[in-house]
């Protein structure tokens, strides 16, 4: 008696830890403690249906259906739901093979499936649809326990499904960090555009422009660090290329300087008054040139 007493005590110890990190992750994701798992259940083994039903209420949002092909379609469907619990007794193999034909939509859907029955049971769904079964609770099992198992095993699912989320947002910060950041020069003269990209090739990616027009559709289509913009130029001259790229949403956040080569003081305020982030008085100087953009975006 003795042995029993202690063994529904460390039962209920880990079904209560289990329930404290479930009421944790849950506030710590922004969401209602009293929201619970969406729950499809069917089969043959209508006692522990009932059971279900009557005994995981608390824990578990179950609806129930028939076991025809078109219902079970329909329920996954229409019902967003995290579990598929399919209560087995003795099934014939074209019924375990109608499930099997779901398994594309179940597992796209991310639901999690369990199947109770005995262990002849179990290992036919296993043998016959190979990786469909999540979670197999084979018979003589209680409801208790049939509950516990199930709320171990998605919470498990939650943290592993959390940790592999931000591996893949560290590696992406990683990969970002890890990117050689982006210049876009615009200038009319090809013989500057080749010289500038000469200067930075080694540190930066470059992509140069001999136009507004042409910076434009580059800016439409991929994204730059920082913008290197010629002063002076025909057809658009600097002000009138940065007037657009701000008009247009092109250059949120971007630093922008001016390549110049007037030394005209009231030129230089009106240029100022664009408000770039610097500008450079050419002939450009290679040195000064790579320690201001590196001011801007790192090396």
């Amino acid at each position: 008696m003795q042995i029993v007493f202690s063994e529904m005590v460390d039962f209920w110890h880990k079904l209560w830890d289990n329930e404290k990190k479930y009421i944790v992750r849950k506030l710590m994701k922004g969401g209602n403690v009293m929201d619970k798992y969406k729950v499809l259940i069917t089969g043959r083994n209508q006692v522990i249906m009932d059971d279900f039903f009557k005994y995981t209420a608390e824990y578990f949002d179950t609806i129930s259906t028939s076991m025809r092909y078109e219902d079970i379609n329909r329920h996954l469907d229409m019902c967003n739901l995290d579990i598929f619990v399919y209560c087995a007794s003795s099934e014939p193999r074209n019924e375990i093979l109608k499930l099997v034909s779901l398994k594309r939509k179940i597992t796209r859907q991310n639901i999690v499936f369990v199947i109770i029955g005995s262990e002849e049971d179990c290992e036919d769904f296993q043998k016959i649809g190979i990786y469909m079964v999540d979670l197999a609770l084979t018979k003589p099992i209680s409801i208790d326990q049939i509950r516990e198992r199930i709320f171990k095993f998605m919470h498990e699912k939650e943290e592993e499904e959390e940790e592999t989320k931000e591996e893949k947002q560290h590696l992406e910060v990683v990969r970002v960090e890890n990117r050689r950041k982006h210049v876009l020069i615009i200038d009319d003269d090809p013989t500057m555009l080749k010289l500038i990209k000469e200067y930075l090739h080694n540190n930066y990616q470059v992509a140069t422009a001999i136009s507004g027009k042409i910076a434009y559709k580059f800016l439409e289509m991929k994204k730059t660090d920082l913008i290197l913009l010629d002063y002076e130029m025909p057809v658009e001259n600097g002000p009138q290329i940065l007037e657009k790229l701000r008009k247009n949403n092109l250059v949120n956040g971007v630093p922008v300087l001016f390549l110049t080569g007037i030394t005209d003081r009231d030129k230089i305020k009106k240029a100022l008054q664009m408000k770039p982030q610097g500008y450079l008085l050419k002939p450009i100087d290679k040195e000064k040139l790579l320690g201001t953009i590196e001011k801007y975006i790192g090396e």
